[in-house]
Parts: structure tokens; sequence; C-alpha cells
């Protein structure tokens, strides 16, 4: 586009020539006559994304066909040869079939295997369902029209167990696609847009989460090539207004515009135009930090779409089901680990004189002090020596790799995390919760300014998001951020995803010590 401001052109696609329906700045400048841009030459999807797409394919039909065959053959008591037989039976095999195309054809239309969401989480399982059914609600509709008495047997099986393995093939297709992410493969070449320090934050962001694909190969920010680059090893490509040229000539495959005093609505729209030729993706990234996408609701408002976040829930149903689950989850703990807890204890008693247990008041919600328990694994006495094992350097998250006050019991349990174990107690008498930000001591919450001390809003934890994610190896500012992103935005399911994580961690024994 070759477009006047100022009398200077400006980067972009094809020439353009309009005239703004209203006065003011725009991006496109003033007067010009307009030629349609020449959509037919959008780039083709990548060898990698077709890959990934191809690999979806052939894990959605592996599902499908597994379900269908399984309802089939529960239908005919799970004797094919007899099904057959039976009157019904050839139609059943043809609606099976039939139902394994649409259902493929459904996910495929759904977008459920766009490149765009695989790996993605939350919006990849939303598409899924919804395809699915979406599909057997159609069917149903068809087979009352058409007077055609399906089986519920059939539909009772087909549809759950073919979801369960949906799910579960696009968990493992998921997994397999981070791991070759964090390895440098299947990542999208990505033009960071906007201010310096907006692009800044989010080229930190996508560099620590390489799991989300996105490979940035360079960025555009106001005074172009003349600005120093705002990430290491990251050129500066151009001004922002000359991003959508850059996304052509260079190969881009998503464009990511951040806040800034240029990126107006009408420069957003004109330059989504400018991208369209390109194939690449426009991402457009609002000025919000660690809020889970469950929190934000779209709203147009005459063609603008307004992102409302929807406050997080410290109180109500939800807390209400958060406890009730901690209570029955902990209560088969206990009753499974109570005969191998007095073991370690005992042993604890044995290899080092003092009590099996080891008490410290700990603050929880709401500043509350309450006691907290756990397997001794230091020698008595050993709070006494805490600032000599610190040299004095006491902060937030302290914790020494080589503590001296540590028993060599003490360090295999900690290693297993099996120290904590007694805390099952306090999550029973309400004082912890299964999941949340660890309870720290009164001279470290002492210390927190007022982001930290929203960690006081939930009940402390028996495990969290930054135990799972690194534990002790996480530098401080990315403990406390998880630890604050779990306060905003926790879920019952996330609870259990961390808890499921737990146990690889424990098992992995990183940052343990």
């Amino acid at each position: 586009m070759t477009v006047e401001k100022d009398g200077a052109p400006l980067a972009g696609g094809v020439e353009h020539r309009w005239l703004p329906a209203e006065p003011g700045p725009s991006f496109a400048g003033p007067r010009h006559s307009w030629r349609a841009p020449a959509l037919g030459v959008r780039r083709e999807a990548s060898g990698w994304q077709s890959a990934l797409v191809s690999r979806a394919l052939y894990v959605d039909v592996a599902a499908v066909v597994l379900a269908v065959a399984a309802a089939y053959l529960v239908r005919f008591d799970l004797d094919v040869d007899v099904g057959l037989l039976e009157p019904r039976g050839g139609q059943y095999l043809l609606i099976s079939v039939v139902l394994v195309e649409a259902w493929v054809v459904a996910l495929g239309i759904g977008g459920a295997r766009s490149h765009r969401v695989l790996g993605s989480g939350r919006e990849e399982i939303v598409r899924a369902v919804r395809a699915s059914l979406g599909l057997f609600g159609l069917l149903a509709v068809v087979c009352y029209l058409v007077k055609f008495d399906l089986a519920r047997s059939y539909v009772a099986v087909a549809l759950p167990v073919g979801l369960a393995l949906l799910l579960g093939g696009r968990l493992l297709l998921a997994q397999r696609l981070h791991a070759e992410r964090e390895k440098g493969g299947f990542r999208r070449r990505t033009l960071l847009v906007g201010a310096f320090e907006t692009v800044q934050d989010l080229g930190i962001r996508m560099r620590r989460a390489r799991g989300a694909g996105f490979d940035v190969v360079g960025v555009c920010v106001p005074g172009g090539r003349a600005t120093p680059s705002p990430l290491p090893q990251v050129p500066v490509l151009g001004d922002v207004r000359d991003a959508a040229a850059v996304a052509r000539e260079s190969g881009i495959d998503a464009v990511a515009v951040t806040a800034s005093d240029t990126a107006t609505t009408q420069m957003i729209k004109q330059f989504a135009w400018d991208l369209e030729p390109t194939g690449a993706d426009l991402l457009v990234v609002p000025g919000l930090a660690d809020v889970a996408s469950p929190r934000l609701l779209v709203t147009p408002v005459d063609g603008v779409p307004v992102v409302q976040v929807t406050p997080p829930g410290y109180t109500g149903t939800q807390h209400a089901l958060k406890r009730a689950f901690d209570v029955v989850v902990t209560a088969l703990g206990l009753a499974v680990l109570a005969v191998p807890l007095l073991v370690v204890a005992g042993l604890v008693r044995l290899t080092s004189p003092g009590p099996a247990l080891f008490r410290q008041e700990r603050i929880g919600l709401n500043g509350e002090p309450f006691t907290l328990y756990k397997l001794r694994t230091m020698r008595v006495g050993a709070e006494q020596e805490l600032a000599a094992a610190l040299d004095g350097d006491a902060g937030v998250f302290y914790k020494p790799k080589s503590d001296p006050r540590v028993t060599r019991l003490g360090r295999f349990l900690r290693r297993y995390s099996i120290d904590e174990f007694p805390q099952l107690v306090n999550v029973l008498r309400g004082d912890m919760s299964l999941v949340g930000p660890r309870p720290q001591v009164a001279f470290e919450v002492a210390q927190y300014d007022d982001a930290l001390r929203r960690r006081l809003l939930v009940k402390p934890g028996l495990t969290g998001l930054w135990q799972v994610s690194g534990r002790n190896d996480l530098p401080l500012d990315q403990s406390v951020r998880l630890d604050l992103y779990y306060v905003e935005n926790w879920t019952l399911m996330g609870d259990v995803v961390i808890l499921l994580r737990t146990v690889r961690a424990v098992v992995g024994r990183d940052g343990a010590y």
C-alpha cells in the first residue's frame, strides 16, 4: 500500500485513495482513490502448520472411529456377526460410517483443527466439544423428522466415549506440541508492533512461554531503526507505520499489536486490511496482564469490541465447592497416608533427637495467624540459627539450597515433599486449602507491598502454581507473578490440574531442597 500522511509515503500493500469519514488523525491519511486488495495472493500455510493440522486430523479420525465402533458393538452385544444378521444391523453399520465422516467434518467446520487454536488449551477444547454436541443435536433432529428410532444405548456410548477420546488425544497432541516448541519447532515467526515498553514486556513474556509457539523475529516501534531494540538480539525492522510492509517482506506468520499512542481503532482496522494479502495473523494485545480468559467478556459496541474484565471471586458458591473438594480429598488422603506418616515420624525421632512434628506460626487468609504442621527436617533449635544460615539475607521467599541445619533424613523428606503431608490436618481444620499460595511467616509478610498482600485474599495451600512451575528454582518476580495469577484467576478445575502437576513435580524433584 502506498499511503501518504503529511506528504510522506507510508509502507504497506496496494495503493489506496480514500476520504476519511470524519476529520481527525488517521493511520491512512487524507484523500485517496481506492482499489481492492489482491486477496488471491495470500501466502499458503507454512509446512509446520499443515503438519500440525494433519496430526490433529489423525487424532480425530482415530478417536471417532473407536467411539463409534464401541457404540456399534455395545448396541449389538459385542457380536459383529450377529449384529449384521439382525434386521437393523446393516442400517446401524451405514449410520456408523456416515457418523464417523460427519463427526470428523464437523470438527473441521467448527475450527477445532485450526492451527491457530491447536495447543491453545481452553479454546481448542471448547471448539471440539461444541462441534461434537452440535452434530449430535442435529442427528437427534434428523432422526425425529424422519421418524427413525436411534437406539439410546448407541448414542449413550458414542458421544461420551468420543468426547473422552477426542479430548485425551488432543491433550497428548498438545503436550507433544509444547515439547517441540520448547526445542524451537512449530513456532510462528512473530513481529511485535507498538510502544517500546509494551513491546518489551510482551517479548519477554513470549520468550518465557516458549510453549505458546511465538518466535519473535523483529519489532516495529516509534522511531523505527533509529531506536534501540527493546529486546536483545531482536532487530528493529521499522516504525509502527511500516509494520504491514515488514510483515509482507519478512515472511511473518503473526503480527502482535500492543498498546501505544498510534494504535487507534482506525489504524488497527487499516492494518488488518493491509495484512490480508500476506496471510499473517493479526493479534491485538490489550493492556491487560495476568488475567485468565474466563474472566474476559467481549461485547461489541457500535462495531468496536469492548473487553470487560469480570472481578475475581473470593467468596460464593465456587469457594464452597472448593472447601467441599478440600475436605473430601484430604480425608481420603489422610486415610491412606496415616500409617506411612506414623512410620516416617518414628524414623524422624530415631535419627535425630527431638519431636517428630515441627510447629510454626504462619500467616493465612486475611492475615490471620495459624499453626502449621510439618515433619521435622532440621535439628532442634534451628530457628535460632536462621540468620547465620542465610548470612543475613532473608527476603520474602528465602530458602537456601544448602542449609546446614537440615538432617540427612530431612533432605530426603524435603526432596520428595514428604515433610509437608501433615499439613493435610491444616487443610481439614480449614486453616489451609489443598491449592493456594504457600503460607509464610510473619516477618516475610511484613515485607509485602500492596501487590503481594493480595496473596492473603485466599487460603494458603499445600501446593500452588509456582510450586508446579519450577518450585524454588524460580526467580522471585516469577514466583510472585504466578501466585498473584492464581489468586486472581483460580478455578476448581485449575486446582485439579495443579494437584496432578504436583505429583509430577514431586517425582521429578525439580527445585526441591
